[in-house]
């Protein structure tokens, strides 16, 4: 395989780019918005130089929580056995509290997803009410039948989370303050969010820092990687923070013109190119043989010799109709008669005229 690209951030080129997004974030602040919570998502934006083939996701570790502690996180658990929906509840609620989990604000049972949710309205209510979703890892393949498209539309998909784990309190920590990068073949542009505004320049530069190389070292992809990276927030104008070189362009085009292929695949055309001469040199010598036998065949035969062809005197016969053929298997049994001695029933024509000749002769 190829050795993938390195990726250098300049650390204060990072974090100018930090606090020039930070100072215009907080000249668009009004009075109305003091009395409300004014943070807003800061974004990566990565551009990579080719579209992948196959999509995927990327778990990314943050050393800073990228979340405020206002974001509100809801939990899907499963159905524990011999016990009702609030029983289930207590016993997670519970669950959490000894563990040390303090970031979760409800528990939902499965059966309550089921019976509860199933309006749309329901659905869309249970969306808007909370910044993130987590599963318990035993009944995460169901929940897409039972959420619905806008769950993944708007990303707040729920992750999964393994409840039966002995350090469940960095477990879930982890998986609330990291992000996730989503990389679809339908594009060569994807986004993970990597802090909020209310955090230090420091922080979110270390943040960016951990994002990059974690995205380095787990896409599935060869040759040079990513073309450029931005920084932006929901309202601002994206930064860019790195910008590859223009010789990876280069690379790319002599790849595309020369692709590389293994021998064993590559001898493969020959061998069939020389099995469809083969056959055709076989096809086309058959039908030289053919050719030859039929000349030889056509040699052999004598030429006939012209006879002149009578003339007939009757008109040729025609050939009967299925109403004569029926009458002549009619008459058959009379001429059988005949053969036999037995005079037929009707007189015939001669007999008939004979016997007026002879009246007339008597008179």
């Amino acid at each position: 395989m190829a050795e993938k690209q390195e990726v250098a951030l300049d650390r204060s080129q990072v974090k100018k780019a930090v606090q020039a997004l930070q100072a215009f974030l907080k000249t668009k602040s009004t009075n109305e918005s003091l009395f409300l919570d004014d943070t807003q998502k800061i974004s990566l934006l990565f551009t990579l130089w080719k579209i992948p083939k196959k999509p995927q996701t990327i778990r990314i570790p943050l050393p800073h929580g990228q979340r405020t502690d206002t974001d509100e996180v809801c939990l899907f658990t499963r159905d524990e056995p011999k016990m009702t929906s609030e029983q289930t509840q207590r016993f997670y609620k519970k669950l959490l509290e000894e563990r040390g989990v303090k970031n979760i604000t409800e528990i939902i049972p499965y059966k309550v997803l089921k019976t509860e949710y199933k309006p749309y309205e329901a659905k869309r209510r249970l969306l808007g009410n909370f910044d993130m979703f987590l599963s318990d890892d035993r009944i995460r393949r169901l929940l897409p039948s039972h959420l619905g498209k806008h769950f993944y539309l708007r990303k707040k998909e729920p992750l999964s989370v393994n409840l039966q784990s002995k350090n469940l309190a960095k477990g879930i920590q982890s998986v609330i303050q990291g992000t996730s990068l989503k990389i679809t073949n339908r594009g060569c542009c994807c986004m993970a969010r990597v802090g909020h505004s209310g955090m230090a320049a420091d922080e979110l530069t270390e943040n960016i820092e951990a994002a990059v190389q974690t995205v380095v070292t787990k896409l599935r992809l060869k040759g040079p990687l990513l073309k450029l990276i931005h920084i932006k927030s929901q309202t601002s104008v994206a930064l860019p923070i790195y910008t590859s070189d223009l010789s990876n362009l280069s690379v790319l085009q002599k790849r595309e013109k020369n692709p590389q292929t293994p021998k064993k695949k590559g001898a493969a055309p020959e061998k069939q190119a020389k099995k469809n001469k083969k056959n055709t040199k076989q096809t086309d010598t058959a039908a030289e043989g053919e050719e030859k036998k039929a000349k030889e065949e056509e040699e052999d035969e004598e030429i006939p010799q012209l006879v002149p062809i009578a003339t007939p005197s009757k008109k040729p016969k025609l050939e009967k109709s299925p109403k004569k053929k029926q009458l002549g298997k009619a008459s058959k049994p009379a001429a059988a008669a005949k053969k036999r001695g037995k005079a037929p029933n009707k007189p015939t024509k001669k007999a008939g005229k004979t016997e007026s000749r002879v009246k007339r002769k008597v008179k």
